[in-house]
């Protein structure tokens, strides 16, 4: 547990931050309106004219800020149930949680919409509620929790929750317009409120997922171990398994569900710098924050005008690399 880190993962990291810093300087200067980067840096330092002032702080600053603190929540949400699942699988949006928070959000938008202020609120109910069910689908009183009979149960609580998704959309479809980019995980028309909204919650859960890694650490050394260690099994995987419904369901409220970040990206950081957690979970959170910026870049400038919701844009990557991570057995 009190291994050095090696310089080249380290260095790793501090290459990502950069690639990170770089994309938000690319994704800021393209649109429809595009700006090379001398007068992205000009019009951000406050020099720039009143329209390219306008587009930047109005539309793709908050837009970018908001990619990055989703894309890191959600990176660690995946990264925090795949040590609590031990497998390389497990995800926000494969294990109800992300399902889980949408349909109450969902019933907020389209049967309540007085009521959007209590949105995060309910995404975290509805989250919580996904993943007791999960844990008490999963739950025998002989063995208690096992990583398998998680994932199955989630699977099964996931196809629920993505019923009742469609009933709403059904029974409301005269209001489903105004929540159809939602659904679909978009982040267009999001302002620096939403930023400023998400920021609080980001933050908290950052700070518990950090606290969290030596316990990640205990797990993805396996059960005897954390035995031996003399650690409750099932308590380190509820202590987690609540930050990781957290860091989903406040992000689903904001942008709804985004796939397959939870999947993708703690696998990209285990396969550069390791399993271990300590390097493995900040790696997730920087690389989260680059993979979402880039999928909202690309879907809102590759087709343009059209705009593809960065949900979508995941889902068409995510897909065949969950198929790929299948056939290499990882379930």
């Amino acid at each position: 547990m009190t291994q050095h880190i090696p310089n080249r993962k380290a260095a790793l990291l501090v290459t990502a931050c950069i690639m990170l810093g770089v994309a938000v300087l690319l994704s800021i200067g393209l649109g429809s309106v595009r700006l090379t980067l001398a007068e992205t840096i000009e019009t951000i330092l406050g020099h720039g004219d009143a329209a390219s002032q306008t587009i930047l702080w109005d539309i793709r600053i908050p837009r970018v800020f908001l990619a990055l603190l989703i894309g890191a929540n959600l990176a660690a949400s995946g990264a925090l149930l795949q040590a609590v699942m031990q497998n390389p699988l497990a995800d926000p949006g494969l294990t109800g949680v992300s399902s889980g928070a949408a349909v109450t959000v969902l019933f907020i938008m389209l049967v309540v919409p007085d009521y959007s202020y209590l949105i995060p609120l309910a995404a975290i109910i509805g989250g919580g509620v996904a993943a007791g069910m999960v844990y008490s689908m999963a739950w025998k009183k002989q063995g208690g929790l096992t990583p398998v009979r998680i994932i199955l149960s989630g699977v099964a609580v996931n196809a629920v929750f993505g019923g009742a998704i469609g009933l709403w959309s059904i029974l409301y479809s005269d209001k489903l317009p105004g929540a159809l980019q939602w659904m679909n995980g978009s982040l267009s028309g999001k302002g620096m409120g939403d930023v400023m909204m998400m920021l609080p919650y980001s933050i908290v859960g950052w700070i518990a997922a950090l606290l969290s890694i030596r316990q990640a650490n205990i797990l993805r050394l396996g059960e005897q171990v954390a035995h031996n260690l003399g650690q409750n099994l099932h308590r380190l995987r509820l202590s987690l398994s609540i930050i990781a419904v957290y860091l989903a369901a406040v992000s689903v409220s904001t942008v709804g569900l985004v796939g397959f970040i939870g999947l993708v990206v703690p696998h990209m950081a285990r396969m550069l710098v390791g399993s271990d957690y300590r390097l493995g979970l900040p790696f997730s959170l920087v690389l989260g924050s680059l993979v979402l910026l880039v999928a909202d870049t690309f879907g809102r400038t590759a087709f343009a005008p059209l705009e593809i919701p960065a949900g979508i844009v995941m889902a068409i990557v995510g897909g065949p690399y969950f198929l790929y991570l299948m056939r290499k057995g990882g379930m």
